[in-house]
């Protein structure tokens, strides 16, 4: 029995289901890590693996990166809680305002989760209104506000609603279908009481689904003449397709912004930022209560700062490369499915990817859901076995990080070329 055999059946009967998020959970059972460095990850029986799961999407930098851990040493050696302001939540503050030209105010929070829960919070209080849009696979958290078709592990595991979730709070959410700005329009003129809209910009947890030309431009119009607050969920997206986020990349302003994983390059921090007459609503100036312990973490503060700087340094180098090395796979295994005639589409943009086994293009959520996840999961057990390791789930992303070699990219094509074989047969 393999240690990671072991340790799960040793996690099965002290943590819900063996595992702390669903999303970690694959059959028959998880490797256990054990440590990581650059573009790879070890597991407790010391198999070496490409990591292309990147913490979803936090790696952008890679593991262990020397300027994160080098800023979180310093840190650690001058305190790792105060609970009392800091100068470096304001040079915070200032990097992320000067990548997010939308941002004028950042309130630092702890998750993406807790992010969103707190955009919501605000766009209800600052249009004294109720009611919340969100698409068809976005996944915002696991709050219950947003747990409504949404897409992650909640679309993995067949959750459209979660139980517990109160029905008082999932009837104040409408949800749009994911490129059709008709269906938001016409929901908007059916309800006068729409707080805000929340949207991925790309969405990035069902696969990969990209925005249809002018989409998101019409989202942002058909919110503006209707006075309604566009939140974008950048939790994903921010930083890792430009260091302006989505936002930059198709020339969008929202009025609010919620930020995590690639901002802490492994550490735990997000934020909630936009309009200040929309974030000086926030506690203690305003009504609208957020507060935590472990808000603006020192430690936390310090590994984001220095991500941003190191993007920020990089860039020029950093995307183009990452285009160039996500082309180079997604042009080989489309190849490669092509020649063995698998029915298959493959999303990508940037430094992400996804391929889906189905012969119809995937648009939204409905077209997510019918490609062949049986498929993707001969392919991920393969892929897996001999040393890639991507999301476990076909409602993930592969991503791409600036530790990726062009040895691991020759890898990882030979290791679908056999994952591909098995499907086909």
């Amino acid at each position: 029995m393999s240690k990671s055999h072991k340790l799960f059946h040793d996690a099965k009967k002290v943590i819900p289901s063996g595992v702390n998020s669903p999303v970690r959970f694959f059959e028959p059972y998880p490797f256990f890590a054990k440590k990581s460095d650059g573009s790879h990850i070890w597991d407790e029986d010391n198999k070496k693996y490409i990591d292309f799961c990147n913490g979803y999407g936090a790696l952008l930098l890679g593991h262990r990166r020397k300027e994160i851990l080098t800023s979180v040493s310093k840190q650690l050696k001058q305190g790792t809680l105060f609970c009392t302001p800091t100068n470096s939540e304001i040079e915070l503050s200032k990097l992320i305002i000067g990548n997010f030209p939308s941002i004028e105010k950042v309130r630092l929070v702890n998750t993406g989760g807790e992010a969103t829960m707190t955009a919501i919070r605000l766009a209800r209080g600052f249009t004294k209104k109720k009611k919340i849009i969100k698409f068809e696979g976005c996944y915002h958290g696991a709050h219950d506000s947003v747990l409504v078709k949404a897409g992650s592990g909640s679309a993995h595991n067949g959750i459209s609603v979660s139980d517990g979730g109160l029905d008082e709070v999932s009837k104040n959410t409408l949800v749009a279908p994911y490129n059709n700005s008709e269906e938001l329009e016409k929901i908007i003129s059916k309800n006068k009481d729409v707080a805000g809209v929340i949207i991925e910009p790309i969405l990035a947890n069902m696969g990969l689904i990209l925005p249809q030309k002018n989409f998101l431009s019409d989202v942002r119009k058909i919110t503006k003449d209707n006075n309604i607050p566009l939140i974008f969920d950048e939790v994903v997206t921010g930083f890792r397709v430009s260091p302006g986020g989505a936002q930059q990349y198709f020339g969008i302003k929202p009025d609010i912004t919620t930020l995590a994983k690639t901002l802490g390059s492994g550490f735990v921090i997000a934020a909630v930022a936009g309009k200040k007459e929309i974030m000086n609503l926030l506690s203690p100036g305003g009504k609208v209560y957020q507060a935590s312990t472990y808000a603006g973490n020192p430690v936390s503060v310090s590994a984001a700062i220095a991500s941003i700087k190191t993007i920020n340094k990089i860039k020029n180098q950093l995307y183009s490369k990452l285009e160039k090395y996500n082309a180079f796979l997604t042009s080989a295994i489309d190849d490669l499915a092509s020649d063995m005639k698998i029915s298959h589409q493959i999303n990508s943009t940037s430094s992400m990817f996804q391929i889906f086994f189905t012969d119809k293009p995937v648009t939204d959520y409905i077209s997510s859901k019918n490609a062949d996840s049986k498929k993707f999961k001969k392919m991920f057990d393969v892929l897996l076995k001999n040393g890639i390791f991507i999301a476990p789930s076909q409602f993930e992303v592969v991503f791409l990080s600036d530790a990726h070699t062009k040895d691991d990219l020759s890898n990882t094509v030979n290791a679908y070329e056999t994952a591909l074989k098995t499907v086909k047969n």
